[in-house]
């Protein structure tokens, strides 16, 4: 008996056939190099954010630490967003 996991990628794939086409090593590159890039940007961005967390949290404001936490996940995610829309396009062409 199949999951509803293994039925509903199933129904994928008959409605995309062309996502399981196999990657050339030119998309291959582009999407590792995409991984490295985003990766750096993420890094970045977190080590710029907790030098403000931490400089905050020794002022000892509090609401201001919350805030840049709140921050870093924000900007985590979005970057990680980006980094997936740009693998797709890849995927894609």
């Amino acid at each position: 008996m199949k999951s509803s996991y293994e039925l509903a990628m199933e129904r994928l794939a008959k409605s995309d056939p062309g996502a399981n086409r196999p990657l050339t090593a030119a998309q291959k590159s582009r999407l590792a190099e995409i991984d490295r890039l985003y990766q750096g940007k993420i890094a970045e961005r977190e080590i710029f954010l907790k030098q403000q967390l931490d400089g905050a949290l020794g002022a000892e404001k509090f609401d201001d630490a919350d805030k840049i936490r709140k921050q870093i996940s924000n900007e985590k995610a979005r970057l990680e967003e980006e980094r997936e829309e740009e693998k797709e396009r890849v995927r894609r062409s």
